[in-house]
């Protein structure tokens, strides 16, 4: 005899069957026993039930939803025009991403948070007017928590460091490249200015 129920687990489907078994077991030999089966199956397979009901229960809330969080390194040759910065912002805020605009000559933009928000944010800033505009650089982080917990920056910051160049001329300042490297040293990221440069990054004593 074998007693089935889609309702059931495998563990709870094998010890109904087992309990089962056991029972007609019991019987003497000779005696009619599908009659005595099903009885005892009426009787007896609501705890094996309600203990099916518990287990998924307990199997949905342990289920873990992960995120991607996502950083973006984007450089550009100069930042700016007011409207474009106002842009940026705008689309970081509406996002809920953190980092940081760097404007000047050249131009860096940070945003980190979660994946499809980053994602979103690079689809709306790079079709804007810009001279030239790239992804230098994507880290990707799986968790199981919130991504907050991996943010290396606690809101998106106006980044402006001491220039040098002809003030008089609107776009031929430079940023002081030293401020920022020890800006990303300061956020454990001062390996990207390699990356986004070409050059290693080095700070005078």
């Amino acid at each position: 005899l074998f007693a089935r129920s889609e309702a059931l687990h495998r563990q709870q489907q094998l010890e109904l069957y087992t309990h089962l078994t056991s029972h007609i077991s019991s019987l003497d030999s000779g005696e009619l026993c599908i009659c005595e089966a099903m009885q005892w199956v009426k009787e007896n397979s609501l705890p094996y039930l309600e203990n099916s009901k518990i287990s998924s229960e307990s199997a949905s809330k342990e289920v873990v939803v992960k995120e991607t969080f996502h950083r973006m390194w984007i450089y550009s040759h100069h930042i700016y025009r007011q409207e474009l910065r106002k842009k940026i912002f705008d689309s970081a805020k509406k996002l809920n991403l953190t980092g940081f605009c760097l404007r000047g000559k050249p131009g860096v933009i940070c945003v980190e948070g979660r994946r499809e928000n980053c994602e979103e944010f690079w689809s709306v800033i790079r079709y804007l007017n810009w001279k030239r505009i790239s992804c230098k650089h994507v880290e990707n982080i799986e968790t199981e928590g919130s991504v907050d917990n991996l943010r290396l920056f606690h809101t998106f910051e106006d980044l402006q460091f001491q220039a040098r160049g002809d003030y008089g001329l609107r776009n031929d300042y430079h940023m002081d490249l030293g401020q920022f490297l020890e800006f990303l040293r300061q956020h454990q990221s001062g390996h990207i200015f390699q990356i986004l440069f070409g050059v290693e990054g080095k700070l005078l004593d």
